[in-house]
């Protein structure tokens, strides 16, 4: 194959806008540039604002993400303020984003990239019977009956008899970098099917804890979430009972359905785990807290950075190392070409690109809306992958003992945690982890309920008149897709400054001026195939590998910087 361009734009099953651009030489990628291709101008919006309700803005960023950046604004303002929320409150919090990684994790496999891998039309030639056998092989889930899933089978039929795919149209199916036999396929598809309504149930803990979903109430100073076991109104017994059967659900399914599903696809792409590396580099900021949020040896995933793919060293992390540059963005900067720390970040828009429609912008200096966050200057790849290979790292046993016996079931060495597959895995196993904790987070707020400690909220340093005239705080949280930063200055009782920086900017950054890629651009020159420029399946599985929410890191404004609308609140 001789040297050819190839655009997806956009990338689909993703939150928001990402177009990829790539030069493929003889099947393999050569080069690659990743574009957010609208504006986020979240951080204007905060200006002027009361920190205390930061949470309610930042959390409208994404209707996906929902509960991640109210907790890390939360944490923000408290932590600029000194706040330290009460013990019932830090475990809701961990409750709710424990749910949220759970949910989001299963959704992300099943419905935004298991379809990479697997051929819907192909479990169209499936024996049902066959298909039953094996999965009864792989677990114990009781809806893998043959009965099931030729139901399944006629109803992926209807569909094709009446040409249309419905929610399956325009994959690349019957493409050769397929390679599930057709039971496989359709035990997929069945439980692609039944992951919609398993997901749909088991984030009703937000609604309880939150009141709704997406964006459920938060609070600085604690949770909106009041306990009273005797209340019709507030979290009682009733309700516990019905989070405690939401946790041995979600659990269940992730342990019998998401895991034997996703090692049994993995073992017939293995050579994927030399493929869409990228990076070497991976930060964690840690996540769930079992004391004080401040209490960073608590975390029950521990922060850090790996550098170079070396395990055997835990780098700290220090969010003061992190800075935003805008090279290759379509942004300015008081001092040009200057590193800034997002307490001195500016959000200064300024497109220079071509009009729509684009032909390449890989011919431009400047070609995203993304910034480009780095690590002591040098790029890295966040999200579950960096999670685990930060724990594994620190000895963290539940990580050890899923990695080891991963890596042993696939027969796979562990350099293939370095790659597109890794990322994959990995998000599978934090769920398993993550769904296992949640029990134990729930039997501490019980616990503590039945010892008489009902508080979720504290008043102390909430009011205004009780402020420093000027304050900054930085509120960490590793969400499901990785790394969340939020980080807040506050003025005469008003925000001054706000800046975040999200998983998606760490992963899809633009080349800094150094010319070092960000993540996305990199893993995909990592000796990554191309077989069919027409089809580019190869790119939409390193893409998806990383989950992409490009929601977090874009908004609002069209190209020409021409208002989109306006809303008036009385």
């Amino acid at each position: 194959m001789a040297s050819v361009k190839v655009v997806v734009d956009p990338i689909t099953r993703i939150e928001g806008h990402l177009r990829i651009e790539v030069q493929a030489d003889n099947g393999k990628i050569a080069n690659a540039w990743a574009s957010a291709t609208q504006f986020r101008g979240i951080e204007l919006v905060m200006q002027g604002r009361d920190p205390r309700d930061a949470w309610a803005f930042t959390q409208r960023i994404c209707g996906v993400c929902t509960a991640v950046h109210a907790i890390a604004s939360c944490r923000a303002v408290e932590d600029a303020l000194g706040i330290t929320i009460p013990a019932n409150a830090n475990i809701i919090r961990n409750l709710v984003h424990g749910m949220q990684y759970v949910q989001d994790h299963v959704i992300h496999f099943y419905h935004l990239h298991a379809l990479d891998w697997v051929d819907v039309v192909s479990a169209l030639k499936a024996d049902p019977a066959a298909a039953a056998r094996l999965a009864q092989s792989l677990s114990p889930w009781p809806n893998n009956g043959e009965a099931q899933l030729r139901d399944v089978q006629q109803r992926v039929s209807k569909f094709v008899a009446s040409g249309q795919l419905g929610i399956f149209t325009n994959g690349y199916w019957g493409h050769p970098a397929y390679k599930l036999p057709p039971e496989v396929n359709l035990l997929a598809v069945s439980h692609y099917l039944e992951a919609l309504d398993w997901q749909r149930d088991v984030i009703r803990l937000h609604a309880i804890f939150g009141g709704k979903n997406p964006h459920p109430n938060f609070l600085v100073g604690g949770m909106a979430s009041a306990i009273n076991l005797e209340s019709t109104a507030t979290i009682n017994a009733e309700r516990l009972t019905d989070i405690a059967d939401m946790i041995k659900r979600a659990r269940r399914f992730v342990e019998e359905v998401y895991w034997p599903d996703l090692v049994a696809i993995a073992g017939f792409y293995k050579d994927w785990g030399a493929i869409g590396g990228g990076v070497p580099n991976f930060l964690a900021c840690g996540e769930f807290p079992d004391a004080d949020v401040r209490d960073l040896k608590s975390l029950y995933f521990p922060r850090g950075i790996i550098l170079n793919r070396d395990l055997s060293t835990v780098h700290e992390y220090d969010h003061q190392k992190v800075t935003e540059e805008i090279h290759s963005s379509w942004y300015e900067y008081a001092e040009a070409g200057a590193a800034l720390h997002p307490w001195k970040g500016e959000t200064k828009p300024k497109y220079t690109g071509p009009q729509p429609p684009w032909s390449y912008l890989q011919d431009q200096q400047k070609y995203s809306w993304m910034k480009a966050p780095r690590y002591e200057g040098k790029p890295m790849q966040v999200g579950p992958l960096a999670r685990m290979l930060v724990a594994y790292a620190a000895k963290h046993p539940d990580v050890q003992e899923m990695v080891n016996a991963t890596l042993g079931t696939l027969k796979v060495p562990a350099t293939a945690l370095f790659s597109t597959l890794g990322r994959t895995a990995a998000r599978g196993i934090e769920t398993v982890l993550i769904a296992r904790q949640m029990q134990h987070w729930f039997d501490q707020l019980v616990e503590r309920i039945k010892n008489g400690d009902t508080a979720t909220f504290t008043k102390d340093k909430w009011e205004p008149s009780s402020w420093p005239a000027s304050a900054e705080g930085y509120g960490y949280l590793d969400a499901p897709r990785g790394a969340l930063g939020h980080w807040v200055q506050i003025s005469n009782g008003q925000v001054s400054r706000y800046q975040c920086v999200v998983p998606s900017t760490w992963n899809c950054s633009p080349r800094d001026a150094q010319g070092q890629m960000g993540p996305y651009e990199s893993a995909l020159t990592d000796a990554h195939p191309l077989v069919d420029p027409e089809r580019p399946i190869e790119i939409l599985r390193t893409i998806h590998s990383f989950d992409p929410c490009l929601a977090c890191g874009v908004h609002v404004i069209d190209a020409t910087g021409q208002t989109l609308s306006e809303v008036r609140i009385q």
